[in-house]
Parts: structure tokens; sequence; C-alpha cells
């Protein structure tokens, strides 16, 4: 269980550090990480209630956040609280009258300095001004961002597990893969997998590169493959993570239906060794592009460098990308306890593709993988 009472009290040092009067953190990893409030799984509708607005806690300098609810949140979805003083909005209150009343009672000036959730509603925004409208505001991930981006070792050991729930997953999915079967039917079995093994959710949209020279993927046609038959020849690269105790997982692996041929085989060993020198480069240090670039390295000089098409990763923890990012132009130095994917890929539609993706926790001498199974190519004759 993390201390929230330890990180709440880093937080409110950051805002005093930073001359902030008063934080507000809408639903989010970051109200998660300071007061142990759970997000909830995202709907693809806009669900909301009166007052949505105003979910959230509000941090002030010193003594403990105040969470407003509108009542039907406070009703029916079991948000705990922990320690915290609850509001809960009454029948007709849009918002402004409690949001009036909890500024009032922790003392806010007119001139305030006011951090706000990075993704908070604009209407959060628009009415906070109304209410102060002489008030300065800023970003909470200037506060929480430089706290979150270097993981203690409960966080490393949650995530380690989550890594473990992610992988038993995919080892679950091996024996159910069959020549033919589809991409839907390749989320489905993930997407069940991952839950019977633990995890909370997926992490993201479970995802599949397939490609193969019979195979029409591409990368803008995703919905339009969904049911067509996987058959040999043609490489499977896996994308999908765990969500566990509130962290996030990010996985990658890739095997091949049918007998693959010599370029295949030369193609997957070269991203396998470019995730080895990704990982070495994750050392306490160096910069997140100079990561990128050594891993990079390993495929541009085998002549596929176009076919590497994204940046070799991207901080991982709460949320399944987080910054910074190991990419060229970061130059972010690496400190111990930075967590990272490392998933470097050659792809070419239509023809083939392969990648591997593990998270990486840096460390002094070089990175260490939290996932390692699975390194050897598979293939589903």
């Amino acid at each position: 269980m993390p201390d929230y009472s330890a990180r709440l009290q880093r937080v409110q040092a950051q805002m005093r550090a930073q001359n902030v009067d008063l934080l507000f953190l809408s639903r989010s990893a970051n109200l998660s990480y300071v007061t142990g409030l759970l997000r909830e799984q995202p709907n693809y509708g806009n669900t909301m209630y009166p007052g949505e607005w105003l979910t959230g806690a509000w941090v002030p300098v010193d003594g403990a956040p105040i969470l407003t609810l509108p009542k039907m949140v406070a009703d029916f979805h079991a948000v705990q609280s922990g320690d915290m003083e609850v509001r809960v909005l009454g029948a007709g209150d849009n918002g402004l009258p409690t949001a009036a009343a909890v500024l009032d009672s922790l003392h806010t000036p007119a001139g305030a300095r006011i951090a706000i959730e990075d993704r908070a509603w604009a209407e959060s925004l628009i009415n906070l001004q109304a209410l102060r409208p002489q008030a300065t505001f800023s970003q909470a991930s200037a506060l929480l961002g430089p706290l979150r981006r270097i993981k203690d070792a409960d966080e490393i050991q949650i995530m380690r597990e989550a890594g473990a729930v992610t992988e038993a997953a995919f080892a679950a999915t091996l024996p159910q893969l069959r020549h033919g079967m589809t991409n839907l039917d390749l989320i489905t079995e993930v997407n069940f997998q991952m839950r019977r093994n633990g995890a909370t959710c997926d992490s993201f949209v479970t995802s599949f590169y397939n490609m193969g020279r019979n195979y029409p993927f591409d990368f803008h046609n995703r919905d339009e493959v969904l049911l067509i038959p996987l058959d040999a020849p043609v490489s499977i690269s896996f994308d999908f993570g765990a969500v566990y105790k509130d962290y996030c997982y990010d996985f990658g692996r890739s095997l091949f239906f049918g007998e693959p041929d010599a370029e295949y085989r030369r193609i997957y060993a070269l991203v396998m060794a470019s995730q080895a020198a990704g990982i070495a480069a994750l050392h306490v240090g160096n910069t997140c592009e100079a990561a990128d670039a050594a891993a990079r390295a390993v495929i541009a000089e085998a002549g596929y460098g176009e076919a590497f098409r994204h940046r070799l990763g991207h901080g991982i923890g709460m949320d399944v990308h987080e910054p910074p990012f190991l990419t060229a132009g970061d130059a972010t130095v690496l400190e111990e306890g930075m967590c990272f994917t490392a998933e470097p890929s050659i792809f070419m539609p239509h023809i083939m593709g392969a990648r591997v993706e593990d998270v990486v926790v840096v460390r002094p001498g070089a990175g260490e993988p939290l996932t390692s199974g699975f390194q050897e190519l598979l293939v589903i004759g």
C-alpha cells in the first residue's frame, strides 16, 4: 500500500516551492497518486451528472484535501475517500455554490495561484475562472510530473506484478492460436486472459500489427481487417498491457504463422538485438535520446531504418504513456527508478513485421527489464 500521507506532504512541498496556493485534481492518475482514489474504466460515450465538472479533490498547501462529488457519483460509484472531507452536491447544485464554498473555506485569495489537472474538463477551468477571475492558473503536471517519474521500490514491485499478469495472459493465449483465426479472435482472447489472470482491465486498446504478402493490413485500416482470416504465411505482432493495482503495463512479442523465411528470421533477430542495445543504454546518467539512438542504430545499420517508424519508448507508470520519451530531441537525463518501454520494431506492411516490448527500470549499469520471457521466435506451424 503506497504511503499516501507522505505523497501528500511531497506534493504540498512542491506547491510551496512553486508558489501554488491550491491544487484541483479531477479524477485522474494524479488524483489516484496523491489520494488513492481510484479511476474508473473509461466509457466510449460521455456519462455525466449535474456538477460532474466538480468531481475531484482540492489540495491546499497545508492540511487535508477536500473531495467534492455529485450526488449520483457519491451514491452509486463506491468512491473511497480515505481521510478526506467529502462534500456532496445537493439537488439542483450545478457545482458553483459548492466550489465557491470550498474556495472560501480554504481561504483562497482573489489573486490565488491555482494548479489544475492537465486534462480537466474545460468546464472546470471556466467555472473556476468565473469564481476567481483574478487567479492565475497552471498545469498540475508541473507539480506531479517530477514526483511521478521516479518510481520507488513499492511502485516498481507493483509494476513487476503487472508485468507478470501481462506475461501470464500471453502465455495462456499461445495454446489458443491457430491458422485462420482473425484479429477479433486474438483481441478477444488476450483481453479475456488478462482479466482471467488478475488484471483490472487493459491499459490501452489491445492491438495487433499483423503483416504478410497476402494479408491487407496497413496502419489506417484496422477495422477493415478485423474479421479477415490470418492464413499462413503471416507475422503476428502483439501490443497489449494489463492494469494492476492502478499501474499500467505495456508488452509486445511477435510470432509467425507458417514457416518464416530467412529474411523474417533476420529482422526478428535485429529487433531483439535493438531492444538489447536500448536496455543496455537505459542507465543512470545517459539521456533519453541517446538510448533511442543506441537501439535505432542496430536496425538502421542493417538497412531497415525506415521501417523503425516510431520512438524507442515512453515513460510508463500509473498512465500507460508518461513523459519523458525515448526519442530524438528529448535530452532528459536518466535517473534511477524511471520506467520506460523499450519497443523497437521493423514494420513493412503487406510483407512482414516484428516488434518486442518490455517495461524497463533505469539502473546504474543498465536497464532492468520487468519481463523477459519468450525471447525466441515462436512459430505456429
